[in-house]
């Protein structure tokens, strides 16, 4: 059943796909969303929007996709500490474990941390990977809401679960892409086209899901990579951050991802949707 009133905050890129899924699931939705332009689009597809993200305050569950722990803070503490017992709130946003763990610790509301995999035009066409970290009830109350635009849903364990393994996963993604940028411009030296190694890459033991996507892009590799670190930057300082917190020794695998053209250690934010 489609009864739950599902309030979301951060309708971005990646969060109005979500959002238009949601809808077109016949799901009742709320929507924080500031650029007047995305709440046209929303309102237009069926979205209640709303002044403030505390008037999501009755929600039954409160989705968030934003860009980082700062933002929860700021944008989504104040509303799930007005939720009801009962009420669920869910993360995808890359951050710390420890934030979730110590906001489900002093609020009614149940916590989910919901990290994802996969792209805008994925979402759209219901493809998606979701990692569910939290309780058992809430992750079910989450995965029946997610199933909407996630065609893979893994249960990870307790609250954090899910978010460690998505931090793990970034730091290899973006060691991954360093090496392939690299790779591009060792060919590119030897006169060998991208486009031809990309190619090879999709079916030899070199390739990578990063070579995949700088494949999948319009853009040469060094456009295309020229974008990556405002993302990629801050799930690096996450996992550095996660891995300070509890002991975790991954300088190996952070100085894997320096080797290569892009500087991922100055993260900065971004507008929230």
């Amino acid at each position: 059943m489609n009864d739950k009133h599902i309030g979301f905050i951060g309708a971005g890129q990646i969060g109005e796909p979500m959002i238009e899924r949601l809808l077109g699931a016949g799901r009742t939705v709320s929507v924080f969303a500031r650029r007047p332009a995305v709440r046209e689009r929303l309102a237009a597809a069926g979205a209640t929007l709303v002044r403030a993200p505390t008037d999501l305050a009755d929600v039954d569950v409160l989705i968030a996709c934003l860009f980082d722990d700062d933002q929860i803070s700021t944008v989504c503490v104040p509303v799930i500490e007005l939720l009801r017992p009962g009420a669920v709130f869910v993360s995808h946003t890359t951050g710390s474990p420890k934030l979730l763990r110590e906001l489900s610790d002093s609020v009614e509301a149940a916590v989910v941390d919901a990290s994802f995999s996969g792209t805008a035009e994925g979402i759209r066409s219901g493809a998606l990977t979701v990692l569910l970290g939290g309780s058992e009830d809430a992750v079910e109350v989450a995965e029946r809401v997610i199933g909407d635009y996630a065609d893979r849903i893994l249960r990870t364990g307790p609250l954090g679960s899910g978010l460690s393994i998505k931090l793990i996963n970034n730091m290899l993604f973006a060691a991954c892409t360093q090496l392939t940028l690299t790779a591009l411009e060792l060919a590119g030296s030897l006169g060998i086209d991208e486009d031809h190694l990309l190619a090879a890459l999709e079916t030899t033991s070199g390739g990578s899901t990063a070579a995949r996507y700088i494949a999948a892009s319009p853009l040469p590799a060094g456009e295309f990579a020229a974008h990556l670190p405002h993302f990629l930057s801050k799930d690096v300082a996450a996992a550095r951050a996660v891995a300070e917190d509890i002991g975790l020794d991954i300088r190996n695998l952070e100085r894997a991802t320096r080797l290569g053209p892009m500087d991922l250690h100055q993260p900065s934010p971004t507008p929230i949707g």
